[in-house]
């Protein structure tokens, strides 16, 4: 069964469509008019081999927030409802990811429960117009919507850019190892029986 999705979701700040395959290449085409978004987005897709096409319009005129946090959360719905009741998953991946100077280490569970636990060392607060401090935002709606626990922690890195490259590049690493299937898991991965 194809593990596939696609989540609209429409209100007064934001107009979001996400198109996702989990069982993909890599391929990606996002657009949400905040171009260090979408240049973060394409890195997920890229690295965790989930086609990912985004499509957001949101009222940037205001502040990039609504969007950035909207953007997390229909991707989370889309991989909540692409991984169905998660049967077969490995269900845990983690990664240590160098960028340049820069270095994050990610740790992943699909077991179902949301937390987010965020931790960036690096201190600058502006790429251009976007607010790093966004980011979390992001991961927090992203994790919430697609019921996992996620570890992010951007451990040292004197460029900002890089320092948050390395926290994408290492979530999509990380989540390309939790939705893999494992053939010997029968069911869910979990002594409860459901996750």
């Amino acid at each position: 069964m194809p593990r596939k999705a696609r989540i609209t979701r429409k209100t007064k700040e934001t107009d979001i469509t996400v198109d996702l395959n989990i069982d993909g290449s890599g391929v990606y085409r996002n657009a949400t008019g905040i171009p260090f978004l979408d240049h973060m987005l394409d890195l997920l897709s890229k690295h965790s081999l989930i086609d990912l096409k985004v499509r957001a319009k949101g009222d940037l005129n205001v502040d990039y927030h609504h969007t950035v946090e909207d953007v997390g959360l229909v991707i989370g719905q889309a991989l909540d409802k692409a991984l169905a009741q998660r049967a077969g998953i490995t269900r845990y991946g983690s990664a240590l990811l160098p960028m340049d100077e820069a270095m994050s280490r990610v740790a992943i569970d699909l077991g179902g429960r949301p937390f987010l636990v965020y931790s960036l060392a690096t201190r600058t607060r502006k790429i251009r117009d976007f607010d790093v401090q966004l980011i979390e935002e992001f991961f927090r709606a992203f994790s919430t919507a697609g019921r996992m626990n996620l570890h992010i922690a951007q451990l040292y890195g004197k460029d900002v850019h890089h320092a948050v490259e390395s926290v994408f590049k290492g979530v999509a690493r990380a989540l390309r190892q939790a939705c893999a299937k494992d053939p010997r898991v029968k069911g869910v991965p979990s002594s409860k029986g459901s996750l």
